[in-house]
């Protein structure tokens, strides 16, 4: 009987989809390759890579987050050194 080990592949499209394409690519790749190692009897490459294709999901999902935030805050500084101008 072979280990479970999650392959976090439905995750990895999702976040190619949707988030960031370069890091759901890189999790993509290790996600891919899972099944293959544990087919295979490599429980504990199976679970590094695992490992790395959760680590890159995450990336690929808070890489956008940071950056729609970072801009938010640009946005409302400009916004505030807008209105601090026009009460002059």
């Amino acid at each position: 009987m072979h280990a479970y080990v999650p392959n976090h592949l439905v995750w990895a499209i999702l976040a190619t989809l949707f988030c960031c394409l370069p890091g759901g690519i890189v999790a993509l790749v290790h996600a891919s390759r899972i099944d293959t190692l544990v087919a295979a009897g490599n429980v504990a490459g199976a679970r590094e890579a695992s490992d790395k294709a959760r680590f890159w999901c995450l990336v690929s999902l808070f890489t956008p987050l940071i950056g729609l935030v970072a801009y938010l805050l640009l946005l409302a500084m400009g916004l505030g050194l807008g209105a601090l101008a026009n009460s002059f």
